[in-house]
């Protein structure tokens, strides 16, 4: 193994390479898949994985509702700043809904898009929110409609055409001077996926981490007049100039990086915050 086993992961180095084995196969089936098919595998591959890894901590750690809160509480604050009562707001990969539901209370309009329906148990909804169901790509709402878009820890999921196409479309989908924050693990620091134990990048269904610089380039080939990389998201952004830091450690042999970047300030280096702006209508004269 290339790590040590993290004090919080309960199973077994057999259990976890049995994981990473299983997620690496059906990893590697998305990655080779046509467009069509692949955009129609996104939920399958992981209900595949949960029948094969019974011991998957998405089965055996349960919902933790203090853990689930905590968790919408961080990103409410990362987002407080953004927010206004006429935001039209979009969350893509919203999973179960919880934090656009809580954001529906605060702004005009909310649009929550995710591959599969995880909304159906509920039976009240706020009347200004939005369940949209997608292939994983495309952003099927009205264009240039969304003030604020936002993700969390989706686009390392999708394979990197997906990702690109999906960027488009979220472009699409912004208002002109609208804003898309998404956050993403930093590749930099690792891999983040199953394949963390096993790999020097990510082999499992994280099918593309990126770096802060790869990602504002896809920004910028996106449309994005303005792509700015903060650090912190999993609790409050900074704007640092994290480029030089990855090109540094990136020259650097995996072990000695592993060991660097338990340091303060790499360590800040966990979580990537993209927050690209929509061009605004130029005046004419």
């Amino acid at each position: 193994m290339f790590r040590k086993i993290s004090q919080s992961e309960k199973r077994t180095p057999q259990e976890l390479k049995q994981h990473y084995k299983i997620e690496k196969e059906l990893a590697t089936r998305l990655k080779r898949a046509s467009p069509s098919v692949r955009r129609q595998s996104y939920g399958t591959v992981y209900e595949e994985l949960l029948k094969r890894v019974p011991h998957h901590p998405q089965l055996t750690l349960g919902v933790n509702p203090k853990r689930t809160q905590n968790k919408v509480t961080r990103q409410l604050r990362l987002l407080n700043g953004f927010l206004r009562p006429d935001t039209v707001f979009l969350e893509i990969g919203a999973g179960d809904c919880r934090l656009a539901v809580e954001i529906a209370r605060r702004v005009k309009k909310v649009y929550a898009v995710d591959v599969s329906r995880n909304l159906a148990q509920r039976s009240i909804l706020p009347k200004n929110f939005e369940l949209i169901i997608s292939d994983g790509v495309s952003i099927p709402i009205p264009s240039e409609s969304i003030s604020l878009a936002y993700s969390y820890q989706l686009m390392e999921h999708l394979h990197p055409d997906d990702a690109v196409e999906q960027l488009r479309n979220i472009y699409a989908a912004l208002a002109p001077g609208g804003t898309y924050i998404c956050i993403t693990p930093n590749r930099i620091v690792g891999p983040h996926d199953i394949s963390k134990y096993f790999d020097e990048i990510a082999t499992g269904f994280h099918l593309k981490e990126y770096t802060s610089t790869e990602l504002g380039n896809l920004f910028r080939d996106a449309g994005f007049s303005k792509a700015s990389a903060y650090v912190g998201g999993r609790r409050i952004l900074r704007w640092i100039p994290i480029g030089p830091y990855e090109k540094i450690l990136s020259g650097l042999s995996y072990p000695v990086r592993r060991q660097i970047i338990r340091w303060l300030p790499f360590g800040a280096l966990w979580d990537i915050a993209m927050i690209g702006t929509k061009n605004q209508p130029t005046a004419h004269s």
